[in-house]
């Protein structure tokens, strides 16, 4: 089983926006799986919406446009985040056992 150290941060969070964790050694069970496939559509959504404010900053986009545009991104960078930190946090512990063996 996995240390404290080792917990994978979830794509999601759970009540009062506190993060979720996993503590597995089975990086193919149904929760690794399940949180793998969240991130994968959290990173397209985030690069939908970058697409989409490109195209919109190039036209004469209403404000209440660009004001939905800004919520949007704002959702998708901090999913975006948080996926990056899981998957440094995981990266971190993989060199560490490395050098430890």
């Amino acid at each position: 089983m996995t240390t404290s150290n080792e917990l994978r941060l979830l794509p999601w969070t759970g009540p009062d926006d506190k993060p979720c964790f996993l503590s597995t050694d089975d990086s193919g069970g149904y929760m690794s799986r399940l949180a793998d496939n969240i991130e994968s559509v959290q990173l397209g959504t985030a690069t939908q919406l970058l697409d989409q404010a490109i195209d919109m900053l190039a036209t004469d986009t209403a404000p209440e446009d660009m004001q939905l545009l800004a919520k949007n991104l704002t959702g998708a960078l901090r999913d975006t985040l948080r996926v990056a930190t899981s998957r440094g946090h995981r990266l971190d512990s993989r060199s560490t056992d490395h050098r430890s063996r």
